[in-house]
């Protein structure tokens, strides 16, 4: 069951069974080939490396991983396994764990230790599986990239140089780095596609509402468009995952009482439509390139295609989306006053500003033509199964900077206009995932976006899958190169 040196990739990571899939993982479980208690111990050691590296947690969850491992390998030796008994999973640390801290990248919230487990979190630990960490994230989750004045600046694992991207920006550098399967992340603006895009994972957000986000940090800085999901090395790790916290939850005025469905292999006429731009957005030519060719590789085994007709206005992301985001950020944390906030970034700061200076019509306009692009995606999905963009518009960029304001020689918006495939997806509440699809000529990761009808997460794992054994990536791992 254990990866050899040269299969693993030198330098990743100290062990090998860190990088084992969940499904690996649970085959030598059964077949006695190792036990939680190995795994646990080598997810630890790859786990302090990555975060030597890349600086992916906030808080660890060492001591109670290791009496969870001996639980779960005795579990194992009585016979009375549970679904995920003795995966390691790491926990964004804007997602509660019973008893350990949950900063949430606020200084404000630096002594906050709850007292009760994330809907999520008690699914995980009712399957078995066992948190190791509490992973980075940017204050509030409120921008792409994951550094904050509480954790400092998260790295990418393919070069420590570039951001990991954000805000579940540890979460996905340590499933890149190898320091465990599995991660949980949540995405209000792109949050667990672009990290997973800019590391090279698989992240997925699922249809709004088919993951509870309570308790806690609840309502959700972006409260109409958080979801919680899924980042993993492989498709079928994150689809596992899926199943076990998927479900309706009371406390979420959100959550859907429904049930998360399978994949199964792509069957013959799946109709796919291709949008490089949305018709309208700026995109760095390596990934138009990566792009175009992943698409090209996808359609010539058998898929029906056609160019996307979904054109979104130019102006969505200044009327629709930020009157209705910075909007509900500045709600979110408006109970803590302002001195709770001196220590914040100074951008964090400028988006509370923004959001306290829209108006109540500002964002009821913007509701009322956020009820138009859902209708244009309705209209889309009538002719289409799948839709297909570009993850993000760029490749990874400088560590410790909030974006880029240029690409490809046009100006754009340096808090979320690099992201224009992202946030609209969030605006709808749409199912989308981010698959890898190449690499620049500088070796960063490059993510193609699969887009789904509202509760068809089977698409895109279809999808997903395929695209998984054509373009393989499970067994890519960074060298961790300082540039």
């Amino acid at each position: 069951m254990k990866m050899n040196s040269t299969q693993a990739g030198a330098g990743a990571a100290p062990g090998e069974l860190s990088r084992l899939s969940a499904t690996q993982l649970l085959e030598g479980y059964r077949s006695g080939d190792f036990d939680p208690v190995d795994v646990i111990e080598d997810t630890i050691g790859a786990l302090k490396a990555a975060d030597a590296a890349c600086n992916i947690m906030v808080s660890d969850l060492f001591d109670t991983a290791r009496k969870g491992a001996e639980m779960s390998a005795k579990a194992y030796r009585e016979g009375r396994a549970r679904p995920m008994e003795g995966i390691p999973v790491s926990i964004k640390d804007l997602v509660f764990v019973a008893g350990a801290p949950a900063k949430g990248g606020a200084p404000s919230l630096a002594d906050t230790v709850p007292s009760i487990d994330a809907h999520v979190v008690a699914k995980l630990k009712e399957a078995g599986a066992i948190p190791t960490c509490k992973t980075t994230t940017c204050e509030s989750g409120y921008k792409l990239t994951a550094d904050s004045p509480v954790s400092g600046i998260t790295r990418n694992p393919w070069k420590t140089g570039r951001t990991s991207g954000g805000s579940s920006g540890g979460a996905a550098a340590g499933v890149a780095a190898g320091a465990g399967p599995i991660a949980i992340g949540t995405d209000g603006v792109g949050s667990i596609r672009v990290p997973s895009s800019f590391c090279g994972v698989f992240g997925l957000k699922p249809t709004f509402g088919l993951v509870s986000r309570a308790p806690g940090f609840f309502p959700p800085s972006w409260g109409s468009l958080a979801h919680t999901g899924p980042i993993a090395r492989t498709v079928a790790d994150a689809e596992f995952t899926l199943k076990i916290i998927a479900g309706y939850d009371m406390r979420d005025a959100a959550s859907l009482d429904c049930w998360a469905p399978g994949s199964r292999e792509i069957p013959d006429g799946l109709r796919v439509a291709v949008s490089p731009d949305f018709g309208y957005a700026a995109v760095d030519p390596a990934v138009r390139k990566a792009f175009a060719s992943a698409v090209e590789t996808l359609l010539g085994s058998r898929v029906d295609h056609s160019e996307a007709t979904i054109a979104l206005d130019a102006d969505i992301l200044e009327k629709v989306l930020k009157p209705i985001a910075l909007t509900e950020q500045a709600a979110s944390v408006g109970d803590r006053g302002d001195e709770a906030f001196t220590e914040s970034d100074p951008d964090f700061r400028a988006v509370l500003e923004a959001g306290r200076r829209y108006s109540g019509l500002d964002y009821m306009t913007a509701t009322h033509r956020r009820a138009k692009l859902r209708g244009q995606f309705v209209d889309l999905f009538k002719s289409a199964d799948i839709l297909l963009t570009p993850t993000v518009a760029v490749p990874a960029f400088a560590a410790g900077t909030l974006g880029v304001a240029e690409i490809d020689g046009r100006a754009v918006d340096e808090h979320l206009g690099w992201s224009p495939f992202t946030w609209p997806i969030n605006l709808v509440g749409l199912p989308a995932a981010t698959v890898p699809c190449g690499f620049t000529p500088d070796g960063l990761p490059i993510g193609l976006q699969i887009i789904a009808p509202w509760g068809r997460e089977d698409s895109i794992l279809d999808v997903a899958k395929a695209l998984e054994r054509l373009i393989p990536w499970a067994e890519k791992f960074p060298s961790l190169l300082v540039s």
